[in-house]
């Protein structure tokens, strides 16, 4: 590839001038900026990226193994075939097809690197986003005008991941990291390793520093479902072979999307049949006579919290090899040679790995408002979850947390541009979502048990319970309501700019 996607900027003045300002430049602000390059192309944008790079997470995080969790068929976009052979493929793969799709879609001159948003207003009788952000060279502020903004700055804080308060972690003579903040030169090969959690994170870091490290302890404090799959798709790759790729990609992707769907209904409708089902596959898949009711038996429901998947069992295999092992149990304290569990074990260890989770940001904590009145997303409730009641001319990709994140981020990308298409027919400027249904009751955008989700979905958006107010994470219905339903809707308020129009202050109203 020619270019990297990285450490360039475009030449820019301080008050650049955009009918679609896109804040990120990871899987939901490069979707953005392609839809609307295919379906507007005479729409100006820009992206505002506070890495030197692409990717989002997919550059961030360096961790050995790192992968996605989700099929990649579905996880890529639907108007770029995913190719190669893996189904569930590793970052650095990930990381390449994003740079492929900045390159064939021409997006790096409208991509400005450095850049972390501060705040945005708006102006209802210009009609316009003013956007303030930091420079990361100089520091300095950089001023950006919009008549829309995007917001595709997914969901975590890239800042810091999420630590528990250890005692004794002063005492530890070894090394402590926590996987958002991986050093690239450290080395683990021979050495003991213990890393603490039991979710996505940690599930994919033991199989993969088990080839190298003396041994590797999952030590977790309960449970969670782990679900084996292959890491190639059979039907997949003979479809490519008889089948052109576009072809195979939409038959694979609906395939693929019906089996998680399947697999998420029935653990809600069924809950205790598929408990008994993933944990059956996990006993038939580890050494005879294992203990996996206390290992691998969770005190929840399947899909109560985020399903961990695991390509071709590896975390099984490295169990079975005798390479990695699981502890369950808490923690009492760190200790000069290890970990101190309040059983009385004492876990020896050269590394410690604190995969405890990550941080929830709303938005990347961009401060907004609108006609000098500051807006509180948790006091907003989301529209079709893709806008915010009360905030004109703006729209987020938030994706799916039982479904591939990237099914969602095509589906509002889609009606945005329907969106705009729409105000350009009608010669309309500002759009704002009303909440129009003041007893409604709001409940959390997300409803998952997940210690991450429980400690941070208070600060974003809440969801309603009728119309387009609910945020339920069904792609079936997404289809309905944001590719085949019409645009025009009761509670949406059109204007034009500058002329006053009956709307209310931006929040909840009850």
């Amino acid at each position: 590839m020619t270019n990297k996607n990285a450490k360039t900027n475009p030449p820019s003045s301080p008050n650049d001038d955009v009918d679609v300002l896109i804040i990120g430049a990871g899987i939901s602000g490069i979707g953005a900026a392609v839809h609307l390059r295919s379906l507007r192309p005479g729409t100006t944008f820009a992206m505002l990226e506070s890495r030197d790079s692409i990717g989002g997470t997919w550059s961030l995080f360096q961790y050995p193994g790192v992968r996605s969790d989700s099929d990649m068929p579905t996880f890529g976009y639907g108007f770029r075939p995913w190719t190669r052979s893996k189904t569930i493929a590793e970052g650095h793969l990930i990381l390449d097809y994003l740079r492929q799709t900045v390159d064939e879609h021409g997006l790096t001159d409208h991509i400005r690197f450095g850049h972390r948003v501060l705040a945005a207003e708006f102006s209802s009788s210009k009609g316009r986003w003013t956007v303030t952000a930091r420079t990361s060279g100089s520091g300095q502020e950089a001023r950006f005008t919009a008549r829309f903004l995007f917001l595709g700055t997914g969901m975590y804080d890239h800042e810091a991941g999420f630590t528990p308060e250890f005692t004794g972690v002063g005492d530890f003579a070894g090394t402590v990291i926590h996987p958002q903040h991986w050093p690239r030169d450290l080395d683990y090969a021979g050495k003991h390793v213990v890393v603490i959690g039991s979710g996505a994170t940690a599930i994919t870091l033991i199989p993969s520093m088990a080839h190298t490290a003396g041994h590797v302890t999952m030590l977790q404090r309960s449970p969670s479902y782990v679900l084996s799959l292959p890491a190639e798709d059979a039907i997949a790759r003979t479809l490519s072979k008889v089948l052109n790729h576009q072809r195979a990609h939409r038959i694979v992707r609906r395939k693929n999307i019906a089996f998680t769907r399947g697999v998420f209904k029935a653990s809600r409708r069924a809950p205790k049949l598929m408990r008994r089902l993933l944990i059956s596959q996990a006993r038939r898949q580890l050494p005879r006579h294992y203990d996996v009711d206390t290992h691998f038996t969770p005190r929840y429901n399947p899909w109560d919290q985020r399903l961990c998947v695991v390509p071709d069992g590896d975390l099984f295999k490295a169990i079975s090899s005798g390479r990695a092992s699981v502890v369950t149990d808490r923690i009492d304290r760190f200790t000069k040679t290890g970990i101190l569990l309040t059983s009385g074990q004492e876990l020896a260890a050269d590394i410690i790995v604190t995969a405890t989770g990550l941080t929830m940001s709303p938005f990347g904590n961009v401060r907004l408002s609108v006609d000098g009145r500051g807006v509180e997303y948790a006091d907003t409730t989301a529209y079709k979850a893709m806008m915010l009641s009360g905030v004109p001319n703006l729209a987020f990709a938030l994706g799916y947390t039982n479904l591939s994140w990237t099914l969602k981020v095509d589906l509002v990308c889609e009606h945005f541009c329907r969106l705009l298409d729409h105000m350009d027919a009608h010669g309309y400027h500002t759009v704002a979502p009303i909440l129009d249904d003041p007893a409604m009751e709001r409940v959390p955008y997300m409803d998952l048990s997940s210690n991450y989700v429980e400690r941070g979905i208070k600060a974003f958006p809440r969801a309603g319970t009728r119309g387009p107010w609910t945020a339920e994470m069904a792609y079936e219905k997404d289809v309905e309501r944001l590719r085949q339903g019409p645009v025009e809707d009761s509670a949406l308020r059109f204007a034009v700019a500058g002329v006053p129009t009956a709307t209310s202050r931006p929040g909840r109203t009850r």
